[in-house]
């Protein structure tokens, strides 16, 4: 009868301690990896896959050798695989549903799968794969879409390569090792769903624990209200998904702009967005908003224009800016809540909106955003003076001065 590997109980209670604590998985595979290689084991290489819940990728990897350290990869989503993936070991076990994969790197296998040849003439002796699956499903496994969990892989550069002892010992601690990953996963996974669905800050809120009905925090920042300009024409003479590929085109350099100068996207509303400037000073939101107003006019002309030229409608688009104390927070019934921005200063904005067609540009601001943005470098030019319903006061209107193209 096979004894125990006694290194097994100190790897099961590494992983425990360090399972319970860990939330980086980068972090946290490179030193485990190190701890397997202290106790013994021939590891020249470790390699990692994971399903991802993100609109971008679809998977995320991790290789770890004795040479270079942790590394990790996100794979995008395709419409057609990827040959090194289609070649490759793990997914030859997920398309046979098998639960473990062996190869002595032999010739046959390698001329199969051409990674094996390149750890084959890199040293290695000995490839052991398996997968690990965190939900059960009915019916066999789809290769292309799998369903939770992780695929790994062990490699060994030792003669003889790995011993019944060690694979052993590697089934074992792989499936604790399952349970700190899905434990984090579980966390990663989270903390992507609700930074895009969400925002940033928000999803961050939404963490942390801002979860009651109500919480709501007083600040002052930046309003900004995007809109395409005669979205509702253009949407009734063209198709679905026509429309659909316009929205996410624009939103796309939109939210790039936005976020790249540090503003939350709070919410879509048809083909609008409203977002929020709030970096710590008024002054650094003014600044911020206007400078992502200025970038976002000029990707927005280009794009227009590589649009026009292939045959595509090309809206234009409007933008306005308002600044003033605002609540931050939970607004909704007890069971469906929305993160979001209330009060009259997002009114306002709403009404600001409003006042494009009348005085003849994209992008417009209030006197309390010039105010706050007299040093951030841009030449704003008034537009006169306007009332907004429910303001007893009239208030001054500026957009950011753009010098005539000159003819070339």
């Amino acid at each position: 009868m096979q004894q125990p590997d006694p290194r097994a109980f100190a790897l099961i209670t590494w992983l425990a301690e360090h399972g319970l604590s860990s939330r980086d998985r980068e972090t946290f595979l490179e030193a485990f990896c190190l701890e397997m290689v202290k106790a013994g084991l021939p590891l020249m290489r470790m390699h990692l896959a994971q399903r991802a819940f993100h609109p971008q990728f679809g998977g995320i990897g991790f290789s770890w050798t004795r040479e270079t350290g942790i590394s990790q990869e996100h794979y995008e989503h395709t419409e057609v695989p990827r040959d090194i993936w289609l070649q490759s070991p793990l997914f030859h076990l997920l398309a046979l549903d098998l639960d473990e994969f062996r190869s002595d790197l032999n010739l046959q296998d390698r001329e199969r799968f051409p990674m094996l040849q390149d750890l084959s003439e890199r040293g290695a002796t000995d490839y052991f794969a398996l997968g690990l699956r965190f939900t059960q499903v009915e019916g066999p496994m789809d290769p292309h879409h799998p369903s939770e969990g992780v695929l790994i892989s062990w490699t060994a550069d030792s003669p003889g390569g790995f011993s019944d002892e060690e694979l052993s010992l590697l089934r074992t601690v792989s499936n604790h090792m399952g349970l700190a990953l899905k434990s984090m996963s579980n966390q990663q996974m989270a903390r992507d769903l609700l930074q895009v669905y969400l925002g940033r800050d928000a999803g961050r809120r939404v963490l942390s624990g801002e979860i009651q009905r109500g919480s709501s925090d007083k600040i002052n920042a930046v309003i900004c209200l995007f809109d395409l300009k005669g979205f509702t024409s253009l949407a009734e003479q063209m198709p679905g998904p026509e429309v659909i590929d316009m929205l996410n085109d624009y939103f796309g350099i939109a939210v790039g702009v936005i976020q790249s100068h540090g503003g939350n996207i709070l919410k879509f509303m048809g083909d609008g967005m409203l977002t929020m400037f709030n970096l710590g000073t008024l002054q650094a939101d003014a600044k911020a908003a206007l400078d992502a107003a200025s970038e976002l006019r000029l990707k927005m002309r280009v794009r227009n224009q590589e649009r026009q030229d292939a045959g595509l409608p090309a809206p234009d688009f409007t933008l306005s800016l308002h600044a003033g104390d605002i609540l931050y927070g939970n607004i909704g019934s007890a069971n469906r809540l929305d993160f979001t921005v209330i009060g009259p200063t997002v009114n306002q904005t709403s009404r600001i909106s409003g006042l494009h067609h009348s005085v003849g540009q994209s992008v417009i601001l209030s006197e309390d955003v010039q105010r706050a943005g007299l040093k951030a470098g841009h030449d704003l030019v008034s537009l006169g003076r306007y009332m907004l319903r429910s303001v007893p006061e009239p208030i001054e209107l500026f957009t950011i001065y753009e010098p005539a193209e000159r003819p070339g």
